[in-house]
């Protein structure tokens, strides 16, 4: 039902000139940078940089990938995480999102990894597409970087939103030791997380809102829980959290009162 009421708003849109506008507020793009203060993050990792983008679907506005190339060209991080929807329309083949995904980075240097979690627009085939772009693709599962002799343990999930299986919880909740960033296509397990003592969770799914009142005030988020981090920096208990607003859009191809982000994230050390 929501579905086919965005589809009549976008075709209706079209006749309008906000349509333009709203187009044009799409390929609006800016890359955020901050740092967060983290507890319990191991010193080696102060100062750690990572490239967090999410919600490419490039494809639903190939125009997307030129403008996120000439703003990434030349960034250099240490980690490159991507969290879930890189493809947008299940009309358009896979592999037009992932080409365009890759002029989109082709600028960047990254210095440690690339990892992945799948969005509920990518399919079972999107973990191969992606590994030719070097990146490893988390589903219900961990990896540990190292620096310096010290380690931390990222964990990626399938998406929760459409596609939940008691594996992704399961793999949430693994006991172990030191500090760990959960990688999620949306918000909804962040409560979940937390619980589990994780310091940071990435995550995007809700594009920001897309179309939102003026002031950025939410409409539709499309999250059944955890609805607090709709957006932007949050807190669940003692866990940092970072919802992306998305690089891309979905259908329509619009944004209105919210931009679309690719975040640079600087680690750091709390001093509390």
């Amino acid at each position: 039902m929501f579905s086919a009421l965005l589809e009549v708003f976008g075709r209706t849109l079209q006749l309008t000139p906000l349509y333009r506008r709203g187009l044009r507020n799409a390929l609006d793009l800016r890359l955020t940078e901050f740092e967060v203060a983290l507890a319990r993050l191991p010193a080696a990792f102060d100062g750690y940089r990572i490239l967090h983008v999410s919600d490419t679907h490039l494809d639903s506005l190939p125009a997307l990938a030129g403008v996120a190339k000439r703003m990434l060209d030349g960034v250099e991080v240490d980690l490159l995480v991507l969290t879930g929807d890189v493809h947008g329309l299940a009309r358009h083949p896979a592999a037009l999102s992932v080409e365009l995904l890759a002029h989109a980075l082709s600028g960047m240097v990254v210095r440690d990894r690339r990892l992945a979690t799948l969005g509920n627009h990518d399919a079972v085939d999107m973990p191969a597409a992606l590994q030719s772009l070097g990146f490893e693709t988390l589903v219900n599962r961990s990896v540990v970087l190292t620096r310096n002799g010290h380690s931390i343990r990222v964990t990626g999930l399938d998406d929760v939103h459409a596609f939940y299986t008691p594996q992704a919880r399961a793999a949430l909740e693994a006991e172990a030791e030191g500090f760990r960033i959960a990688l999620v296509h949306s918000p909804e397990m962040a409560d979940h997380a937390a619980a589990a003592g994780y310091g940071f969770y990435l995550c995007g799914h809700t594009h920001g809102g897309q179309i939102c009142l003026p002031g950025g005030k939410i409409v539709f988020s499309q999250l059944v829980r955890c609805r607090h981090a709709a957006s932007g920096l949050w807190r669940e208990g003692n866990m940092v959290g970072y919802t992306s607003t998305g690089l891309g859009v979905a259908s329509p191809p619009v944004r209105f009162n919210t931009r679309g982000e690719a975040a640079f994230i600087t680690l750091r050390c709390s001093r509390s």
